[in-house]
């Protein structure tokens, strides 16, 4: 939790971290991450996908720093079931926090940063650096105004914004840039308060804190279910607080909240996941679903009900939060984290991915069965229904977005979903109809998909394992108990597990770990898939050695390198924290052994 630090840094280019020790806060519009020296490393405004205001995580001049003064220690921790981070130092001279959050509810045009300084113990001495850039430090802000109730004002781009609670900063040795720096005494007991609002459009009156605080406090609490019924009830209420906090009012919830962390050092798998993939958006529905909360539940069939009446077999891959195209790929003139680049926009809009069909209709049977599926998400399940009969035929570039092949899994998460709507089907013409076509695409899949051991494989024309395969019988493509479930699990955990991790698959002939790092929503797939053989004891095992893949602040990157011990990729990577929570609510139950 904690670690000495003489920080090493300029205040106008504070180095990055590793990834496990920065926090998410965040209002469902956008979010920041917060670095142990108390800087706002990543934050991009108005949106989850516009430009970056703050960006040091991949070196833009952008930032906002609350550093203690001199040597310290730092530790952190979230409230419970809030995105409201709570950063905390141990100083020479005493304990220092600092409580941070994104204001709800939220104003897609404006953000409130909220920041309260506290001397927990001892007086706090703490330097306070700010410099918002927008256009990922493109346009620097230009020379602040100081009103007379002590009031900070700029314009950077096209933003305002205006910082209040520090009314004797003054302008920094960087000051021609439009940066504020100033250094704070707090009293033993006091605190302070210091609000940046950033806005699209001209801003209104100055806001009170207090009522700030409150506001943001009751918004998390009328949104995020107890869980007390999961395995983990405190970190299930974490992931769920994620996903909220990564869901738009739009409903769209975007992959992560970063673009460009590096997979692999120098390795070229550099994404930018701040975009709404569908898939993931489902997997959040469905774990929502299971563990009762409904808002996110609703929020997913919105979102993709209204993309499914929009494109119908022509779905794509992944949109924005506001339901536009996702923009191609371009680079930024940054030198991006280290090992990685420096990218924006994604080429998955090139792609066509046959397995999102499937995983929206598993989402809107999830949500009938609560009885939270209308008319128009009704229309959405014919929809998704007739686009997997129209386009079965297809090469998709599958769950892991590679080359268009006929993938097993597309196949048997199409035949998953249409099992589940029949089962809930307005009608038994429909029901007839979907049932049986389920049962054709699981026969097409048994004739090109199964290996001569009797496991599922990859494609027709890949024989090897995949992680992804263990998926469909959680979803009723088919039972627990058949022969081609558990061939296809025991072979798995020999091949393409170590030590109760988990990879994709085989790259090539390397040792997995020198690949890529462990999957870490494949490990907790393991989880899943030794409860629904009834392996409780070893399911747990799998739950608890990748639930423990995080840093202080309990967030999930996509990957983890098993031998640093380090997170890998961009964070906080949604479906990992979908699935992280549909295990903590299926481990706490009996199994589920499908049809």
């Amino acid at each position: 939790m904690s670690r000495t630090s003489e920080p090493s840094r300029s205040a106008d280019n504070p180095p990055p971290q590793t990834l496990r020790e920065y926090a998410l806060i965040a209002d469902g519009e956008r979010g920041a991450l917060v670095g142990p020296h108390g800087d706002i490393a990543w934050m991009c405004m108005p949106r989850w996908d516009s430009d970056a205001v703050f960006s040091t995580l991949i070196g833009g001049p952008g930032h906002y720093a609350l550093t203690p003064v001199g040597r310290y220690v730092w530790g952190g921790y979230y409230e419970n079931g809030t995105l409201i981070w709570r950063s905390r130092w141990t100083t020479e001279t005493g304990i220092v926090e600092c409580r941070e959050a994104l204001a709800r509810p939220a104003d897609p045009h404006r953000a409130v940063l909220l920041r309260r300084l506290h001397a927990v113990d001892g007086e706090a001495r703490v330097t306070v650096d700010l410099a918002p850039a927008a256009g990922f430090g493109a346009d620097r802000s230009r020379l602040p105004h100081r009103d007379d109730d002590g009031t900070w004002s700029a314009r950077t781009g096209e933003l305002r914004w205006r910082w209040s609670g520090v009314p004797e900063a003054h302008p920094a040795r960087y000051g021609h840039r439009g940066g504020l720096a100033a250094t704070l005494t707090l009293k033993p007991g006091e605190q302070r308060d210091l609000v940046l609002e950033m806005s699209e459009h001209a801003l209104s009156d100055r806001p009170d804190a207090d009522a700030l605080w409150s506001a943001t406090k009751a918004a998390w609490a009328a949104e995020v279910p107890s869980l007390g019924h999961t395995l983990a009830p405190e970190d299930a209420r974490r992931a769920y607080t994620v996903l909220r906090g990564l869901t738009s009012a739009s409903g769209g919830m975007v992959a992560a909240a970063t673009t460009s962390l590096p997979e692999r050092a120098e390795a070229g798998r550099n994404y930018d996941y701040r975009y709404v993939w569908i898939r993931d958006q489902c997997y959040a529905g469905q774990a929502a679903a299971a563990a009762g909360g409904h808002p996110l539940l609703d929020d997913a069939v919105r979102f993709i009900a209204a993309r499914l009446h929009e494109d119908g077999p022509r779905l794509a891959p992944a949109y924005t939060v506001t339901g536009h195209p996702v923009p191609r790929p371009s680079q930024l003139p940054l030198p991006g984290y280290p090992g990685g680049g420096s990218q924006i926009g994604n080429r998955v809009s090139d792609q066509f991915q046959l397995d999102a069909f499937g995983e929206a209709l598993l989402l809107f049977a999830a949500a009938h069965r609560h009885g939270r599926l209308d008319t128009d998400g009704w229309v959405a399940v014919d929809i998704a229904a007739d686009a997997i009969a129209r386009r079965r035929s297809d090469a998709d570039a599958g769950i892991w977005e590679l080359d268009a092949q006929h993938w097993t899994h597309s196949k048997l998460i199409c035949a998953a979903g249409l099992r589940a709507v029949a089962q809930v089907a307005p009608s038994a013409s429909k029901a007839a109809a979907w049932a049986s076509l389920a049962d054709v695409i699981l026969a097409e899949a048994t004739a090109n998909g199964v290996h001569s051991s009797g496991r599922w494989q990859r494609s027709a024309s890949d024989p090897t394992l995949d992680a992804a395969l263990l998926l469909p019988p959680l979803r009723g493509a088919l039972a627990a108990d058949d022969p081609r479930t558990t061939s296809t699990l025991s072979a798995y955990t020999e091949e393409l597990t170590r030590d109760h991790y988990a990879y994709r698959f085989r790259h090539d002939q390397r040792p997995l770990e020198e690949a890529e790092g462990a999957f870490l929503f494949c490990g907790y797939l393991m989880a899943m898939a030794e409860h629904q053989q009834g392996n409780q004891a070893e399911a747990v095992r799998w739950f608890e050695r990748n639930r423990s893949a995080c840093g202080p602040p309990g967030l999930f990157a996509e990957e983890y390198d098993i031998s640093q011990r380090q997170l890998r990729g961009n964070l906080p990577q949604a479906f990992v924290h979908a699935i992280m929570l549909e295990s903590a609510v299926r481990l706490a139950s009996p199994p589920d052994h499908g049809p």
